[in-house]
């Protein structure tokens, strides 16, 4: 939420809030879709749009037609977007004391013949999307066990003769084996701790303003309160896809990101209490569970 009269509708990306719609059982129903589409901003036609797309890229099954219709997340669909609820809950499992890393590095290589450029190219950025980091050509680290991920990936794109995966408590890249050195010097981290801060700056005020709404009574609308969800959970996204969110243990201190986790979370919770309907909303209550099974 951060302001009450909503972001500009055009900068939000439309499968965000298609994704966000989700429910438990992998469903969204396009009534439903609609109706928090117009109250946030989005037109019929984006929607539709963004629709189509999804269905033609496989992440979706379609039944039925218009406003009755069904969409279903595809294994596929369902991997892309566990994947994102799936790095959630591994950020705040991180800032809990006592659960950090075990000293480990998991290591991808890979040399895929010029002839599965397009193979190569997808695993590459899958890789980045896990958080791994390049060390040279064709071979990557992360500091998780990633290898059921890398595996899925590696057996979907058909490139499993040419993938080697190995894990180790000692590694040395350009002689440092300092881990905390090797991170600074594998993955950017004063960028996304720029990135975190930008973040806290940008939202630092909004608890208390919500705090201040409730303390006068007044309510924000679905319209208010679905366009700041949005808002802020694409601005957060955008940070969390530059981390790669390393344990603690390998992190400068203090991390600006636990900080920024909790202000979300504040702000998610203040805002779902400032609705005008005090129930959960169905946009991004995969959120909420997530946080729930940490409390």
């Amino acid at each position: 939420m951060s302001s009450t009269t909503g972001p500009d509708p055009t900068g939000i990306p439309t499968r965000v809030l298609v994704f966000g719609m989700a429910r438990p059982d992998r469903t969204i129903r396009a009534d439903d879709l609609y109706a928090v589409a117009e109250a946030s901003g989005q037109s019929a036609e984006q929607v539709r749009s963004c629709l189509r797309r999804l269905v033609s890229e496989e992440l979706f099954t379609r039944e039925g037609e218009g406003r009755d219709a069904v969409f279903q997340l595809t294994e596929r669909g369902s991997h892309f977007w566990t994947g994102h609820l799936d790095r959630h809950r591994l950020s705040y499992v991180q800032d809990q004391a006592g659960r950090g890393w075990d000293r480990r590095w998991h290591l991808v290589g890979f040399a895929v013949p010029e002839a599965q450029r397009d193979a190569r190219d997808a695993l590459r950025d899958w890789l980045r999307q896990l958080g791994g980091a390049p060390v040279q050509g064709g071979l990557f680290v992360s500091a998780h066990r990633w290898e059921d991920d890398v595996n899925a990936e590696v057996e979907r794109l058909g490139v499993t003769d040419h993938v080697t995966l190995a894990v180790t408590d000692e590694l040395v890249v350009g002689g440092e084996t300092d881990p905390r050195a090797l991170a600074a010097r594998l993955w950017d981290l004063d960028a996304v701790a720029k990135r975190y801060r930008e973040f806290l700056v940008a939202y630092q005020d909004v608890p208390e303003a919500l705090e201040a709404m409730r303390a006068r009574h007044e309510r924000l609308t679905d319209a208010e309160f679905l366009a700041g969800a949005l808002a802020t959970f694409v601005d957060f996204q955008e940070v969390v896809h530059h981390d790669p969110l390393l344990p603690p243990e390998l992190l400068p201190r203090p991390w600006p990101g636990r900080d920024a986790r909790i202000l979300l979370a504040k702000v998610r919770k203040l805002g779902v209490l400032a609705r005008e309907h005090h129930d959960r909303p169905v946009l991004f209550h995969q959120f909420d569970e997530v946080l729930d099974d940490l409390s």
